[in-house]
């Protein structure tokens, strides 16, 4: 069943080269900010700072992290290992995208150090990105947004809407837990509710719905239900 949920969940995030959730900066724009982007392969040396906060391109989403210095980065990051092994070795491991999807599905994430090679994943990273986008909240020395970081080590609760890598990275570096990743998503959602082509959308969904599985009540009230909230929420 796993193997199953995690498949459909893969091809869903082929979503993700559309890069919904992305801010799109253009060369000249990431110049005029200071934005450091590099790659782990480049030529290029990354230089990076204890307390600074890197962005790479995970799944469906920009993943966050904490640099602490010494090529490791503290990260919130949902993971399905430590719920099926009590093996350390096992764990410690870097989280592939099939880990990563399961271990969101389930709710089971830590906030964990990583190596830079690890947090990365062989992508792109954006190094203190974020302090372009919170204009209105300086960010803390970067000593003090390490420590913070290296507080919350360990079990955390997760929810990928209201408590995820981004929030955690916010809370450490702005001191209030924020995500425009959350924000951009539940706009999304409130303009697709508000649009009244939904409404019949979700009528034409449920009469195939009924035509399939025949008329009952599993099958009416449900396309009920859903059409007349879809048209009350317009």
């Amino acid at each position: 069943m796993f193997d199953s949920l995690t498949f459909l969940v893969e091809k869903l995030s082929l979503l993700s080269n559309f890069k919904l959730f992305e801010f799109k900066w253009t060369d000249r724009q990431r110049n005029e900010a200071g934005c450091k982007e590099r790659t782990m392969h480049s030529h290029a040396p990354l230089s990076l700072q204890r307390g600074d906060l890197l962005e790479v391109p995970r799944t469906l989403f920009t993943h966050f992290g904490i640099y602490l210095g010494d090529n490791k980065v503290a990260h919130l990051i949902p993971d399905i290992m430590p719920v099926l092994t009590n093996d350390k070795m096992i764990i410690k491991t870097v989280i592939t995208n099939k880990r990563l999807i399961m271990g969101c599905l389930y709710k089971c994430a830590t906030v964990r150090v990583d190596t830079l090679e690890d947090f990365v994943y062989g992508s792109n990273i954006l190094v203190n990105h974020m302090d372009r986008k919170c204009k209105a909240q300086q960010p803390f020395p970067n000593e003090e947004v390490a420590e913070r970081a290296e507080q919350l080590v360990g079990a955390i609760p997760y929810s990928l809407l209201w408590n995820n890598c981004e929030h955690f990275v916010t809370y450490c570096r702005y001191g209030s837990a924020k995500s425009q990743q959350t924000e951009m998503f539940c706009e999304c959602l409130k303009s697709i509710i508000q649009d009244q082509r939904s409404v019949f959308l979700s009528v034409l969904l449920g009469m195939i719905y009924i035509v399939c599985f025949g008329l009952a009540p599993s099958t009416t009230l449900p396309t009920t239900l859903i059409s007349f909230t879809l048209w009350m929420a317009g």
